[in-house]
């Protein structure tokens, strides 16, 4: 059990990485290319600081979980209070990054549960907090307003095409 634990925790990150990765740099349609790899090299770079400030000014616990219970964690951390999550953090950015630079539902809904698995197996390792996992989750959606604008563009884009 112990091994499929660390399986949802630490070794889905690695399909995630590489799903993101071969959308990014194959399915993102050359024409504004640049522009989307900015919104979301700025959308990337906003959900990691606001996840430094927000550990820095608060930590809901000063011990992850496995200290609490004595235990020994069932997956790789790092060696600070936890919140929020930096797995669930990078998970979601990734998400939100294909979606934003592909708009492929199939592979974003894909994600998005992978991202949800890892959410889950952080916590059943006892590294994070349902709040730790949740707060990384919640950084990687604020970090993403870099896309809004895109969004409006989209849709009228879209609004003009069907009124045609």
């Amino acid at each position: 059990m112990q091994f499929v634990i660390k399986l949802l925790a630490d070794g889905l990150m690695l399909p995630i990485v590489l799903l993101a990765g071969y959308a990014l740099l194959i399915r993102v349609p050359k024409k504004g290319r640049y522009d989307r790899y900015t919104r979301i090299l700025m959308a990337g770079m906003t959900s990691y600081l606001l996840a430094k400030y927000l550990g820095a000014v608060w930590q809901p616990e000063a011990l992850r979980p496995f200290e609490l219970s004595g235990q020994i964690a069932g997956a790789a951390y790092l060696n600070n209070p936890g919140f929020p999550s930096d797995h669930t953090l990078f998970a979601s950015f990734l998400t939100l990054a294909v979606w934003y630079g592909t708009r492929l539902k199939w592979l974003t809904i894909l994600l998005g549960v992978l991202t949800v698995t890892v959410a889950i197996g952080r916590v059943l390792a006892l590294v994070h907090t349902p709040i730790d996992v949740i707060g990384g989750m919640i950084v990687g959606v604020l970090g993403a307003v870099w896309y809004i604008a895109y969004g409006k563009i989209f849709s009228q884009k879209l609004v003009k095409n069907t009124n045609r």
